[in-house]
């Protein structure tokens, strides 16, 4: 890839995390549906499988979704547990913000440089 040298990991990882931030608010989202089953993506393993020869994005997170096992199942059948969500949507949004001022200072450097400032 092109970019692979400029910005390392850290486009991967944003798209991952934008993914995971879309599904953690679709967890949300459903909090009193019953029968919904709260999903998550594990970070680490798609970042593995995006890293791979071959590996692509969509597949990698695909295989890195996973449903999440609640502490206190409900009685409707949903496994969202409130909390939990948020938590991991607040983390989440923090790391993606984190990655986006990397990625921002990043091309800001590289603007000044090919501007020879």
């Amino acid at each position: 890839m092109a970019n692979e040298g400029l910005f390392g990991v850290h486009g991967r990882a944003l798209s991952v995390r934008s993914q995971r931030m879309g599904i953690l608010a679709s967890n949300i989202a459903n909090a009193s549906t019953p029968g919904f089953k709260a999903k998550d993506i594990d970070f680490q393993a798609a970042l593995k499988g995006i890293a791979m020869p071959g590996g692509s994005t969509e597949r990698a997170i695909g295989a890195a979704t996973k449903y999440r096992v609640p502490s206190q199942p409900s009685m409707d059948g949903n496994t969202v547990e409130l909390s939990t969500e948020q938590t991991a949507f607040a983390e989440n949004a923090v790391a993606y913000q984190t990655t986006l001022a990397f990625l921002n200072g990043r091309i800001s450097t590289i603007t000044r440089a090919l501007k020879g400032e």
